[in-house]
């Protein structure tokens, strides 16, 4: 996919015009039928960017969708979710026939939810940041819940708009987003086998980072590092920790210092000074600070109990 065409997407009567759909009911929001779509965008592979959220089920044989590094096959449908302005590819194989895309989207701008509380809270949903690689994968019912509320969107905005139209729109929207976040909750534990590699390989990497001694160079990892180490996204990795441990990326890299620190005070003779700087901190009160935060102990407090 290097060297690909860039199309973006300023609006969403520009999005329709471009796949040879009429002008949307309502300029700000509107629900795209995949099979209705009367031309590509473009018969070689290409990337996209709206500047608009989408939400998206999409199944079509033997295209690759492509967001970052990972790639994954959508021959089955999932549920998919974009911010404004992140960068989507799609690759279509030369030798392969590919059918028509089944499935919808809902293209919704930011200024539809201007001065409404979805404009801030919308932000809360960690899923729009996540990649197309971990997307949410809908069983029936779930795929039926989904589609029944969308069905509700465009038919709201279809019909005569009044002063309650936006209000019905975002109450559906916010039912949906909800719906979505508790499935994804499901599919963390239910795809429990993927779900704990992702937690050994962040062990893995991190009983690498501390012992290597980056911690006295660098700090802390990013969560932005760790989650291009294990080829996820930032958002992910919060959602699922949070999912399978009830902490967030940062609770969890505090919690494994502060063992390390233990393990110091505990058995080695170095000063406390000493092994502030090795885990990384500039001043010793901020180690302290955040030691006794953690332990209701001193860092020498800690030391004494053990003599």
């Amino acid at each position: 996919m290097n060297s690909q065409k860039i199309f973006r997407f300023n609006t969403i009567t520009e999005y329709h015009r471009a796949v040879g759909l009429p002008n949307p009911a309502h300029p700000l929001i509107s629900v795209v039928h995949l099979d209705d779509i009367q031309q590509p965008i473009s018969d070689i592979p290409f990337s996209l960017i709206y500047d608009f959220y989408s939400i998206s089920l999409k199944k079509m044989q033997h295209a690759r969708f492509k967001y970052g590094q990972q790639a994954s096959d959508f021959d089955e449908g999932v549920l998919f979710f974009m911010s404004p302005g992140q960068l989507f590819g799609i690759d279509l194989p030369h030798n392969s026939e590919v059918k028509r895309p089944e499935g919808w989207m809902i293209l919704i701008h930011p200024d539809f939810l201007w001065n409404t509380p979805l404009a801030k809270n919308i932000r809360q949903y960690e899923f729009f940041s996540y990649s197309v690689y971990e997307a949410l994968y809908l069983s029936d019912k779930e795929e039926a819940m989904i589609t029944a509320i969308t069905r509700q969107i465009e038919q709201e905005y279809n019909a005569n708009i009044d002063r309650f139209s936006q209000s019905v729109i975002i109450a559906q929207l916010e039912l949906l987003l909800t719906y979505s976040e508790r499935f994804y909750q499901r599919q963390f534990v239910t795809r429990k086998i993927a779900s704990h590699e992702l937690l050994t390989r962040l062990e893995d990497f991190l009983s690498a980072y501390f012992s290597s001694g980056a911690l006295a160079q660098k700090g802390l990892p990013s969560v932005t590092l760790i989650a291009e180490t294990l080829n996820i996204s930032p958002g992910y990795l919060s959602s699922l920790l949070k999912s399978l441990t009830g902490q967030s990326t940062q609770q969890h890299l505090h919690n494994k210092l502060i063992e390390l620190a233990k393990e110091k005070l505990s058995t080695t003779n170095l000063s406390i000074s000493e092994i502030a700087y090795e885990l990384g901190f500039e001043h010793l009160q901020s180690f302290s600070k955040l030691f006794k935060t953690k332990t209701n102990l001193s860092p020498m407090e800690f030391r004494q109990s053990f003599n």
